[in-house]
């Protein structure tokens, strides 16, 4: 008795004999092979090409014949004359077995496809999104059979889809009779699960097969930007991103000062948390307007943001958090509708995802850096820090991962900064100083050029150079410290101390003028001393996290450094470790990951497998609590001084000689500082 037809598929290796006729996305169904589908092999939806292959292959024993699968079909035909099918590629759900066949599934065919992330190091997401699209057709109801609507769309959900227990989102009730109608019994249907196990929810439907997409956010809140990107759910893709300041900087512009208006304004948590969801709205109505799609198709929305925003998103109180032993009010991941949550931009039935907390004060934002960059699975000891107004700092291996917060303030944003302002068209995001001339040049936004290049002024005519933001402030004060304008203590030498005229006195202190645009009515952007000290307390608190962090593990070394944050990718490796930002390596350890809370973020909105795997990883990171370690002031002393006043920055001398200046009063200027006068 002659045998079935063997099928094997490519690239899972899964392979059964099939009788002759078998649809192949019939047989990939029974063998589990990851072969997508919405319209359950109606013809219609096209997501089941494959590939099939002819000929001798060795490997698997077999030889393909040239009709090995049916020949193409109308469905076919019509899909192909209206659409386009690539050359050699068939719906898998019309070719059916013939004899011995070996089908190639390709990557935009499988339900659990891959999506490389290109960033520090190749990470790849895989598809598993917690909202589906499925096509079903419904039978009309029957004065001998009363069943309600819903029981009959269950059902043909369990029989066409095998998915069982249905649960429709009350939101949705009222549209469903329409809907039903209106695409005469046939409609698409939007089914969400929380978890693997969860029972499917209902939560969007369309008449007939729905093929504008579905589209979720993956929201970064953070105390300063909100950051969004709008990602396809069916390929992972990032159609586009967006971003808006977050209003309650009116309320305070760190976290610290949120709390304290909360304590202090009754009602005034309830204030925060309104202006956060507006601001959320507006983001939301933006980013779908820019992509030109309908917000109604934004089905699915993840959080991270730290816990005192967390908790501001949620509307709890986050007195709590302001004091020991900064207890949250949970740190669970948390699952909403959009209308649960106030968000009114989004349709009413979406669901939303927040990540969970590590502790206290390491919030969602931090368990998504975690996500992104994996530290518990590095070979290598490596430093995961994420700049921001609140800095939250990784440190780990395949052994260990810990985990702080430091308040650095708003300052690498370019807040509270003189001439600071925040990474907009026109201001200045990179400087250098020549170390002979001490003159600078520097690179605005929005501009490729360098300021002492020819073409620079026109091609800035438009934006004109209007401030300094973060990655500009710190590379200025780098700058500074090498050109030997700004001795280790962070003091600002005089013109006649540094043989530079751009120092200018002022007041008691000196400044360093970059630009003066006051003949043509722009700013004059000058480095003071007010602004030099701002950088230290912000580079002292990331430092001394580091450290304490160090310290616990019992190293006095990282392997690499991950600079993480809105403006990791921003900030140059070198100046940061002259700066004292982070400990000293080998500056080809250090490299940026760009906003990894967001990319942890876009993993968890595409991905259950990835909630999971973070959902247990926080349990297994250990928190370190900065307020509380007496070693973290002492820390924050000594990373005081520019790069580091005991630390001896061996790999930093190995690149960058730093001049050896003092401009103290009662300093001896030794290294070609000479004492400022008194006045």
């Amino acid at each position: 008795m002659a045998q079935d037809p063997l099928v094997i598929f490519t690239p899972s290796g899964k392979r059964g004999r099939f009788p002759v006729g078998t649809p192949v996305l019939t047989a990939a169904r029974q063998l589990g092979v990851d072969l997508d589908s919405v319209c359950g092999g109606r013809g219609i939806c096209s997501k089941c090409q494959i590939t099939p292959s002819y000929g001798d292959f060795s490997k698997h024993g077999v030889h393909v014949a040239q009709d090995a699968l049916s020949e193409c079909n109308s469905v076919e035909e019509r899909y192909d004359r209206v659409r386009g099918l690539k050359t050699g590629r068939r719906l898998g759900c019309q070719a059916t077995v013939q004899s011995d066949v070996v089908i190639d599934v390709p990557p935009e065919s499988q339900v659990h496809r891959q999506v490389v992330r290109k960033a520090a190091a190749d990470r790849v997401i895989e598809m598993d999104p917690a909202t589906r699209l499925f096509y079903v057709e419904v039978a009309e109801p029957d004065m001998h059979d009363p069943t309600g609507d819903q029981q009959r769309l269950a059902k043909a959900l369990s029989e066409q889809w095998e998915v069982d227990d249905l649960e429709v989102d009350p939101k949705i009730l009222p549209v469903l009779q329409k809907v039903l109608r209106k695409g005469d019994w046939k409609v698409t249907v939007a089914l969400h699960r929380s978890h693997a196990e969860a029972r499917p929810r209902l939560i969007a439907l369309w008449p007939g097969l729905h093929e504008a997409g579905i589209f979720g956010l993956a929201i970064d809140l953070g105390s300063t930007t909100i950051a969004a990107h709008l990602t396809n759910l069916d390929t992972g893709a990032v159609v586009t991103s967006a971003g808006i300041m977050n209003p309650q900087i009116r309320f305070g512009e760190d976290l610290m000062s949120r709390v304290s208006y909360a304590m202090m304004n009754p009602g005034g948590e309830r204030e925060m948390t309104a202006a956060v969801r507006e601001a959320i709205d507006t983001l939301t109505a933006d980013i779908a307007k820019e992509a030109g799609i309908d917000a109604g198709l934004i089905l699915e929305t993840v959080f991270v943001c730290n816990p005192v925003m967390h908790h501001l998103l949620l509307g709890i109180d986050p007195v709590e958090l302001g004091q020991a032993p900064f207890a949250l009010a949970t740190s669970d991941a948390l699952h909403f509708s959009a209308v649960e949550l106030g968000l009114t931009a989004l349709p009413a039935p979406a669901r939303i995802y927040i990540l969970p907390c590590i502790a206290g004060h390491v919030g969602a934002d931090a368990a998504a850096v975690a996500l992104a960059e994996q530290p518990g699975k590095s070979e290598d000891l490596a430093l995961i820090v994420d700049v921001g107004t609140n800095a939250e700092i990784l440190l780990g291996d395949t052994s260990r991962t810990l985990a702080c917060s430091s308040p650095t303030g708003p300052a690498f944003e370019g807040a509270q900064i003189s001439s600071g302002q925040r990474a907009a068209p026109g201001a200045i995001e990179a400087i250098r100083i020549d170390p002979a001339t001490r003159e600078p040049r520097f690179r605005v936004i929005g501009c490729d050029l360098w300021s002492d290049e020819d073409g620079f002024a026109d091609a800035t005519a438009q934006t004109g150079i209007t401030g300094i933001c973060g990655s500009g402030i710190i590379e200025a004060v780098a700058e500074m410290r090498m050109a030997g304008l700004l001795d280790p203590s962070g003091l600002i030498g005089s013109a006649e101390a540094t043989g530079s005229e751009r120092c200018l006195p002022a007041g008691r202190t000196h400044e360093y003028l970059i630009h003066d645009g006051t003949a043509g009515g722009g700013p004059k952007i000058t480095v003071t001393q007010g602004d030099i000290r701002a950088i230290q307390l912000a580079k002292s608190a990331l430092y001394a996290g580091a450290r304490l962090l160090m310290d616990t593990r019992g190293v006095d070394k990282v392997d690499r450094v991950v600079l993480a944050g809105a403006f990791g990718a921003h900030i140059s490796p070198k100046h940061a470790m002259v700066l004292g930002m982070i400990p000293d390596v080998p500056l080809d350890k250090v490299t940026s990951a760009g906003n990894a809370a967001g990319t942890g973020a876009r993993i968890a909105l595409c991905s259950l497998k990835a909630r999971r795997e973070i959902e247990a990883t926080v349990r297994r990171i250990t928190k370190v609590e900065t307020a509380i370690e007496p070693k973290f002031q002492e820390h924050f002393v000594a990373a005081n001084a520019i790069p580091h006043a005991t630390d001896p920055f061996p790999e930093l001398k190995k690149v960058v000689p730093l001049p050896q200046v003092c401009f103290n009063a009662g300093g001896d200027g030794s290294g070609g500082g000479r004492r400022r006068r008194r006045g």
